[in-house]
C-alpha cells in the first residue's frame, strides 16, 4: 500500500476557511487513489495563547500539566479537519497521539519518540479513510500525555512516514527552503534541493523551516521530504540524500537564530571538575548548550561563555543560583542582544577559504563577532543585533546567496 504523509503547520490551518480549503485538496487527492495520513498543528497562534494563559497563573507552570494543556490545541484542529473532509463525502477519522500509540519518554515539554504502533492506522487506511493525526504529542508508557517541543509536528510527520514506509510532504506558509530567510533578505534564492546534512545544519543553526529532530529522523530512515507552500500548487524544495547532481557551491545558505542568550560565568576556580559540574547541572534540566568558549586561567580562575535558547532562561537561572551557592567566587551574566549567524554548505568539505572570506567581510565592514564555532559544513558567529542586517547583506553578496 503506497501511503503519503502530509503535514500542515499552524498558519495553514489558522481559520475555518483554511481548514475547509485543505479538506478539498485532500479529498481531490484521495479521489485520485492516494492513501493519506495528515498531520496538523494547532490553529494559528493557539499554542502561544494557551501558553500565555498558563503563565498568567504561574511563570513556571508544571511541565506535566502544561503538556496536558498544550496538547488540546492539535485536538481542536484534527476534529475540525476530519469534520470538513467528512462533510465533502469522503471518510475521515481524527486520532490523537495516544490513539496512534506514539509512545515517548517521560521528558515533559521535550519528549522523544520511542515507538509507534502502525496497526491502527493501517486498519483505517484499509477502510479507505483519510487519517488526521494530532502532531506535537505522544503518550508515556504510564499514559501521561507528552509534547515534543516546538516544531514537534514535523517530527510526528516524519516519524509516521518512516514507520509507514511513506513519502513525507511538509506544507507551510513559505514555498520552500531559501538560501536565507526571505523576510531578512528579499533577494534570497529558493533552493530546489538540499541533502540531509545541509538541511540539518541549517535547521539546527536557526532556520525555522523544519524541526531538527524531523531531519534527523528523515536522515536515519531515508525519508525524502518535500517542503512547499500550503496551496500545494507551486514547486518547493526536496530534502534527500546527497547525489552528484546537487550544486557543489561552497556555501549553500545562511541561517539566522535570534532566539539565543549568551551566558557568561566568571571567576570559576580552575579545576576540570568545576567545569564538568556546571554543564552536568545544566544538562540535568534538559537545556541544550550550543557555542562554548573558555578563557585561559588567570589567578587560578577561568571564565566560560556559552549560548542557550532564550526559552530556557528560567531553568538556567535556577541552575546558576544553585551553582553560586556551591562556588561563591563565581558570578554570571546574560546578554540577550546577540544573533547567531551561520553559513552552511557541503562544498566546504572540499573547498577552502570560506572562513578567510568571512573574517575579511567582518573586518572590512567593522562588524564585531563574539564567538565562532565550526563544523565540517558550517561556520557560526554571534554578532550584535544592530549589525545583523549589514552582515546578512555583505555575506549574501560575497557568496551569491
Amino acid at each position: 500500500m503506497k501511503i503519503n504523509v502530509l503535514k500542515f503547520g499552524g498558519t495553514s490551518v489558522g481559520s475555518i476557511e483554511k481548514i475547509q480549503s485543505i479538506a478539498k485538496k485532500l479529498v481531490n487527492r484521495k479521489k485520485q487513489g492516494e492513501n493519506l495520513v495528515v498531520v496538523v498543528s494547532a490553529m494559528g497562534k493557539s499554542t502561544d495563547e494557551l501558553l500565555n494563559m498558563a503563565k498568567l497563573i504561574t511563570p513556571n507552570p508544571d511541565k506535566r500539566e502544561l503538556d496536558m494543556l498544550l496538547s488540546t490545541g492539535e485536538q481542536v484542529t484534527i476534529a475540525l479537519l476530519s469534520m470538513a473532509i467528512n462533510a465533502l463525502g469522503c471518510k475521515s477519522i481524527s486520532m490523537t497521539g495516544s490513539q496512534v500509540s506514539i509512545k515517548t519518554d517521560s521528558t515533559h515539554s521535550k519528549a522523544r519518540i520511542n515507538s509507534i504502533d502502525k496497526d491502527n492506522m493501517l486498519n483505517y487506511l484499509s477502510e479507505d479513510r483519510i487519517i488526521v493525526v494530532a502532531g506535537f504529542q505522544g503518550v508515556t508508557e504510564n499514559g501521561d500525555i507528552t509534547t515534543l517541543g516546538r516544531g514537534g509536528s514535523d517530527t510526528t510527520a516524519v516519524s509516521l512516514a518512516a514507520i509507514l514506509n511513506a513519502s513525507c510532504e511538509i506544507y507551510t506558509d513559505v514555498d520552500g527552503v531559501y538560501s536565507i530567510d526571505p523576510r531578512k533578505y528579499p533577494k534570497a534564492k529558493k533552493l530546489e534541493s538540499l541533502d540531509y546534512d545541509e538541511m540539518l545544519e541549517m535547521a539546527s543553526l536557526g532556520a525555522g523551516i523544519i524541526d531538527v529532530r524531523a531531519i534527523e529522523m528523515a536522515h536515519k530512515y531515508k525519508v525524502p521530504i518535500f517542503i512547499g507552500l500550503n496551496t500545494m500548487d507551486v514547486p518547493g524544495t526536496i530534502v534527500k540524500e546527497y547525489d552528484d547532481n546537487m550544486e557543489k557551491k561552497a556555501v549553500t545558505g545562511m541561517s539566522i537564530n535570534e532566539n539565543i542568550l549568551m551566558v557568561s560565568v566568571s571567576d570559576i576556580p580552575f579545576d576540570a571538575s568545576n567545569v564538568a559540574r556546571i554543564f552536568s547541572k545544566i544538562a540535568s534540566k534538559n537545556i541544550i548548550v550550543d557555542m562554548i568558549s573558555q578563557t585561559a586561567p588567570h589567578n587560578n580562575q577561568i571564565n566560560i561563555s556559552f549560548t542557550v535558547e532564550k526559552d530556557d532562561l528560567y531553568d538556567l537561572e535556577a541552575v546558576l543560583i544553585d551553582l553560586k551557592d556551591e562556588m561563591p567566587s563565581c558570578d554570571f551574566s546574560f546578554n540577550d542582544e546577540l544573533i547567531k549567524l551561520s553559513v552552511v554548505g557541503v562544498g566546504m568539505i572540499s573547498q577552502s577559504g570560506v572562513a578567510s572570506k568571512l573574517f575579511d567581510v567582518f573586518s572590512e565592514n567593522n562588524i564585531h563577532f563574539y564567538q565562532v564555532t565550526t563544523s565540517e559544513i558550517s561556520i557560526s558567529y554571534t554578532v550584535h543585533s544592530d549589525d545583523l542586517d549589514r552582515a546578512i547583506n555583505v555575506i549574501a553578496k560575497v557568496f551569491k546567496l
